[in-house]
């Protein structure tokens, strides 16, 4: 059931919901993250970034992962493996390992090489049935190394890369990465509205998921936004529920040295949190 995430998000969109995407770190976070999917009957799309497919050897162990754990846990709901945050040289080798969908970031350049950099990428996976995914406006916070301010994305330079056949679009509303500071300002719905105005029916995507409230999520959702990325709140969930069980002595306790007995209590945090932004996105039984 590897698929481009193209149809996926049209279906969302049309329908008024959002895709999750939910990053992976390791076998333990795609594992969990399949079998919620799977229990709740939810299309369901895989993050890696370039430094996470670092960590885990490669783009081509990444897929390999994933495909053998799709056949092996019977998942039957649609999964994308998806690029984040991709360079240009990035989403070449992501499509050449077998990547279904990748994003390539170009809010970083100037808006003429992006849109250079964004046609190629689109025509190279186009030809092979990928979706792509792009930016304008920086997102706010550190991902991998790459930091941004938190832009309001240009309306007019988000059509300029919209009309370039691109599948879904990354626009900052001044959303960030990781956790939002007390003072943020939240997002913004004018700038969401102006740019939905100039690219029309096209799923947009919001980064930095974690911590913004729900009546902001569904609000988003029902000014277009179809796709939804949550990263920071897994990890945090994981690191809780590893250090509860350290204190609690329990790796002491008989084998409970063992990885798999160490890293279950934060496996299952992870399915929480995917289950109830699942939930939120309006994404249960939509596969």
């Amino acid at each position: 059931m590897l698929v481009s995430a193209k149809e996926m998000l049209d279906k969302a969109y049309s329908e008024n919901y959002a895709v999750g995407q939910f990053n992976i770190n390791n076998l333990e976070w795609t594992r969990a993250i399949l079998e919620t999917a799977e229990e709740l009957k939810s299309p369901v799309i895989l993050g890696v970034s370039e430094g996470a497919a670092r960590y885990m050897v490669g783009f081509k162990t990444v897929v390999k992962m994933v495909e053998g754990m799709v056949e092996e846990l019977n998942i039957t709901v649609p999964v994308a493996i998806h690029l984040d945050h991709g360079t240009y040289e990035g989403a070449k080798k992501a499509i050449e390992a077998g990547f279904t969908s990748v994003m390539f970031d170009g809010s970083s350049y100037p808006i003429e090489e992006n849109v250079e950099k964004t046609k190629e990428i689109v025509e190279i996976a186009h030809s092979q049935g990928i979706s792509v995914e792009a930016e304008v406006g920086a997102i706010g916070g550190e991902e991998d190394g790459v930091v941004g301010s938190g832009e309001i994305a240009d309306p007019k330079e988000c059509k300029m890369i919209a009309n370039l056949g691109i599948d879904f679009l990354a626009a900052g509303i001044g959303n960030i990465h990781g956790v939002y500071p007390e003072n943020w300002k939240g997002l913004d719905f004018e700038a969401l509205e102006n740019i939905k105005t100039e690219v029309g029916k096209m799923p947009l995507v919001l980064h930095g998921g974690t911590g913004i409230p729900a009546d902001m999520i569904k609000r988003g959702i029902e000014l277009g936004v179809s796709k939804i990325n949550v990263n920071t709140e897994c990890q945090l969930e994981f690191a809780k529920e590893t250090r509860k069980y350290i204190e609690d002595g329990l790796d002491k306790v008989g084998k409970g040295f063992d990885p798999r007995k160490l890293l279950k209590p934060g496996t299952e945090g992870i399915k929480r949190v995917v289950k109830e932004k699942m939930e939120l996105f309006g994404s249960v039984n939509k596969a």
